[in-house]
């Protein structure tokens, strides 16, 4: 595939992410945008890495980007590692800004079906957090960035490594070095936590030292803080969380059938929730009027309007309402619905 690198819209530890466009795309194989995730040698092996486990765990999690292939490319002299993926019109959800509870149900439930694909799969994400969850123009919500994901088989085996960002950890993986599905879903509860509020899921003062956050994860009874303003169900969703007990801790999949996500909405829903909404704020809609004067357009004339003209009798009132034209029935933007 040949392509044109457009403006940069993101950066990783070892990677640069950019728009990409083809330009031989006469079959319509590849997306007319794209995001392409760049890196030099060094990040390489964590580009190798995302590109295989997207392979492994296929095209029919609609929950989960998709990659589009791969090549590499020599610029200014140095080897460039290229991976072509969906581009996230929106960004991600880690925009610093609570959302409202509906929208982080209906987020949240989007996330859980991805989390099943992939531990369904035998994989672990590894490094789950607002930043890795991305938002397209269509509402769709998909996890991203899998250079730290690993089968959980292989992980048991690992030797001692920090992987993933440290606010997100789960105490197993701070006291044994333990990242499998488990560890993933504490991930999810810090993230619900920091979608709903705007904040992180642990107080953490910046230019502290991330030793001591992780001598809290991991040793004594203290969770991350759970939002008081959250509604029952969503506290004791995130309950399910945060048990320091991988083996206590509830799975994607019983998540799933929580009450906190009782009200989730199927894509085809939320395609015509934002397609009402937009109607609401572009078209002049309200309810039938009990009076004339809840017309919206009603403009009441004053005695002393210079567009006031008395009339002398009914009769030459009513003959300014007579016009030749015929009405056009077939013309309907101007009906108002009355209920």
């Amino acid at each position: 595939m040949e392509w044109v690198r457009g403006e940069t819209i993101g950066h990783g530890t070892f990677s640069t992410v950019t728009l990409a466009t083809p330009t031989n795309n006469v079959s319509g194989e590849f997306p007319q945008v794209m995001a392409v995730k760049s890196a030099d040698s060094h990040g390489a092996a964590s580009l190798a890495n995302e590109k295989c486990v997207l392979d492994k765990l296929g095209d029919d999690c609609d929950e989960i980007v998709r990659c589009f292939g791969e090549d590499r490319t020599v610029e200014n002299g140095e080897e460039i590692h290229n991976l072509f993926l969906e581009y996230a019109s929106r960004g991600s959800l880690a925009n610093g800004e609570g959302l409202p509870e509906a929208t982080v149900r209906r987020y949240t439930g989007s996330v859980l079906r991805g989390l099943r694909h992939i531990h369904a799969k035998g994989f672990a994400h590894c490094d789950l957090k607002l930043g890795n969850i991305l938002l397209f123009g269509d509402g769709a919500v998909k996890i991203a960035d899998f250079g730290l994901a690993r089968e959980v088989t292989a992980l048991k085996d690992g030797g001692v490594e920090i992987r993933g960002t440290p606010l997100y950890m789960a105490p197993e993986s701070v006291n044994d070095n333990m990242y499998g599905s488990e560890a993933d879903v504490w991930a999810l509860g810090c993230a619900v936590v920091e979608m709903f509020s705007g904040e992180t899921a642990w107080s953490f003062k910046e230019g502290s030292h991330f030793m001591s956050l992780l001598i809290r994860i991991g040793v004594g009874e203290e969770v991350p803080r759970i939002p008081v303003d959250l509604s029952e169900q969503g506290r004791d969703f995130l309950t399910k969380c945060f048990v320091k007990d991988p083996k206590k801790r509830w799975t994607a999949e019983m998540l799933l059938s929580h009450p906190f996500l009782a009200v989730d909405l199927d894509h085809d829903d939320f395609e015509q929730e934002e397609e009402v909404v937009s109607q609401l704020k572009t078209e002049d809609v309200f309810t039938s009027p009990r009076c004339p004067f809840e017309f919206p357009n009603w403009v009441s004339a004053s005695s002393d309007s210079t567009q006031y003209h008395p009339f002398d009798s009914l009769e030459e009132r009513v003959a300014t309402l007579v016009t030749d034209l015929n009405p056009d029935w077939s013309v309907t933007n101007n009906w108002v619905v009355v209920r």
